[in-house]
């Protein structure tokens, strides 16, 4: 079990990254809307969604690496992807540099959301696989929070600079993490399934259980692909369940606004009244409330299943969405709007922030995980990408429809946790405690 934490420890590290870079960009927002003047339009293409437009193609497209060169290797390249990307931005004279820099660090973010889940979930026991699987959701709520604290203090810090130094101080942990992955061995799965590597398979199933119960799990995976093809295109009828599910999962992830929360947090607070400084440092108490909750959902996840904390979420989103958009409609005062905010964040961290990475890398066969895995978390970032385009329009409208307008948005997105919470009591199947195999029998069967 000692094994099996560190090296889930080491592998979710991206997500800390992943948390980190999707972030950091908050603080420096502004700062560079000023530098290059930049129009709403180009500001929300080029600077606040280029990454996000390169995190759909890294997870569109993560799915073939994490299959064919294996998780591991993989994951060590996301490193690399990462560090260029915190240096280039840092360095960046204009905004087009800037935006292939931004673009290379969201390919490294694509990727890790896909490489990094199957790698815990397939290395895990059933017991365990959601704890373990949520350690990727708590570095990344972890990077959120260190990226608005790391924002806070170098506020000040080198003066029209100050986000060059935002940006680029990432290259730290991305270098750390890219030496620690090449430690960790490949997943047994992996090399049993792809690379027909029983011995090495066996192996690394051998320092995860004694000898008798690793042959076990070897024989319950050969098991598992002798039944189906290796080279099996995901998009058949038989997976059709399973293709939904994770389109599901991943389209009401975004439509809940979280990302429009964290990424335009300084912005949102100015807004309530909490201006300047003091903006990016209640994004940090967002950031400390995302942590405690994202802590809780990742300790119940293997309590009370992932189906039930998508509930309990979903009650939590519209409450908190519907009084948020109240607080914005009526002037309700900045106290009570950061609340609202904060009780968002906390609903989102213990529903579909702890279950949504769990849940898209376990509901796929082993034949096609990696695939499944590219397809639910790209519908994930395609949205997100679409959402960060289109609300900078909501905070930035002084005219014409849109005229303090940014309420209408918060109930939208209420609007559509009422549909989530639907799905989850009438659609979503529970996973915990059953192994992978188990579970591809399960939901392919429908039983």
């Amino acid at each position: 079990m000692n094994r099996i934490l560190v090296w889930s420890i080491t592998v979710a590290l991206a997500g800390f990254l992943f948390g980190f870079d999707t972030v950091v960009i908050s603080g420096a927002n502004d700062p560079i809307k000023q530098l290059w003047e930049t129009s709403p339009l180009f500001h929300g293409t080029f600077i606040m969604s280029m990454a996000l437009w390169g995190t759909v193609f890294g997870s569109l497209f993560g799915g073939i690496p994490t299959k064919k060169l294996g998780r591991k290797t993989t994951l060590f390249w996301i490193g690399i992807l990462f560090f260029v990307s915190a240096v280039g931005c840092a360095l960046a004279q204009d905004p087009y540099a800037f935006s292939a820099f931004r673009f290379i660090g969201g390919v490294g973010v694509g990727i890790s959301s896909v490489a990094a889940p199957i790698y815990i979930s397939e290395i895990t026991s059933k017991e365990n696989r959601g704890k373990l699987g949520g350690l990727y959701q708590f570095w990344l709520v972890f990077g959120i929070l260190i990226a608005f604290v790391s924002n806070w203090l170098l506020k000040g810090f080198d003066g029209p600079n100050d986000w060059r130094w935002m940006l680029g101080v990432e290259a730290i942990p991305a270098l750390i993490y890219t030496i620690m992955v090449l430690k960790v061995p490949n997943s047994p799965r992996w090399l049993a399934l792809q690379k027909k590597d029983d011995v090495g398979a066996l192996r690394v199933l051998e320092l995860i259980y004694s000898k008798e119960t690793a042959q076990q799990h070897l024989d319950e995976i050969k098991l598992d692909l002798v039944e189906s093809d290796k080279n099996e295109n995901l998009f058949q009828k038989k997976f059709s369940r399973v293709i939904w599910l994770g389109f599901f999962i991943a389209l009401f992830n975004q439509l809940s606004g979280i990302n429009f929360v964290l990424y335009y947090a300084p912005e949102i607070l100015e807004q309530a009244g909490l201006g300047g400084k003091e903006s990016l440092f209640n994004s940090i108490a967002i950031g400390i409330v995302n942590l405690i909750f994202t802590i809780i959902g990742v300790r119940l996840l293997d309590k009370l299943g992932r189906k039930q904390l998508i509930i309990i979420g979903s009650f939590g989103y519209i409450i908190s969405l519907v009084m948020v958009g109240l607080c914005f409609q009526f002037d309700l005062g900045s106290t009570l709007t950061l609340t609202f905010i904060c009780s968002f964040v906390a609903a989102h961290a213990i529903g579909q922030g702890a279950v949504i990475w769990v849940f898209i890398s376990e509901i796929y066969p082993n034949s096609v995980r990696a695939y499944g895995q590219s397809w639910g978390v790209s519908i994930h970032w395609v949205f997100a990408a679409i959402i960060t385009l289109i609300t900078p329009f909501f905070l930035d409208a002084s005219e014409g429809l849109l005229r303090n307008a940014v309420w209408y948005i918060y109930y939208f997105f209420g609007a559509m946790m009422v549909l989530q919470l639907f799905w989850a009591i009438t659609v979503m199947p529970e996973t915990k405690g059953i192994s992978l195999e188990e579970l591809s029998k399960k939901l392919l069967n429908k039983e």
